[in-house]
């Protein structure tokens, strides 16, 4: 049985969000379905319980006031890793500001790269298939004409049920309470 991982995600309901899931689905149509969406806090193991986890970003997310954030141009992670994804620009010292928060006591973790605000658009099997989808993904979104900016006003904390399955488990607004 896989010992569950948690994240913290912002997810991309506007057009961006629908920009990124239909090219996502073009790019890469095999792979399971995942909802567009900012990290926050990459996977990770609990150092505790759900309930502590949801309880502490409860208290740190209610002191954090909503913020917009605008995207920027199509990168890659190669070739440290096969993955295409638009980076944060204006905006995204208040992610990391907020990554370095919530990175602690029960949710604390050694990330495994330097944390970087970004919006994945596909991780593919090979470096030669990322280059491809980095092609076609920078084209698109040189032609997208709506706005780019994302307001971040609740985060949502998500399990991973099984590989590549990933579990709401509650809504964490910002500067308010706690969504069942």
């Amino acid at each position: 049985m896989l010992t569950p991982r948690y994240a913290l995600v912002a997810y991309v309901r506007n057009p961006v969000g629908e920009f990124v899931e239909r090219l996502r689905r073009q790019l890469h149509p095999e792979l399971p379905h995942l909802a567009a969406h900012l990290t926050v806090l990459p996977p990770r193991l609990l150092k505790g319980t759900e309930r502590s986890a949801l309880e502490m970003l409860e208290e740190t997310c209610s002191r954090v006031a909503p913020f917009e954030v605008a995207l920027g141009e199509v990168e890659t992670f190669i070739p440290r890793t096969p993955t295409v994804f638009i980076r944060v620009g204006e905006g995204s010292y208040r992610m990391r500001e907020l990554h370095e928060q919530l990175n602690t006591k029960t949710l604390a973790a050694q990330e495994e790269w330097p944390y970087m605000p970004h919006l994945t658009i596909v991780k593919m099997s090979a470096e030669p298939q990322a280059q491809q989808a980095y092609r076609v993904a920078h084209q698109l979104w040189a032609h997208f004409e709506c706005s780019r900016e994302i307001q971040v006003s609740e985060l949502t904390f998500v399990r991973e049920d099984e590989q590549n399955c990933w579990v709401d488990l509650a809504g964490v607004p910002l500067g308010g309470q706690l969504v069942s």
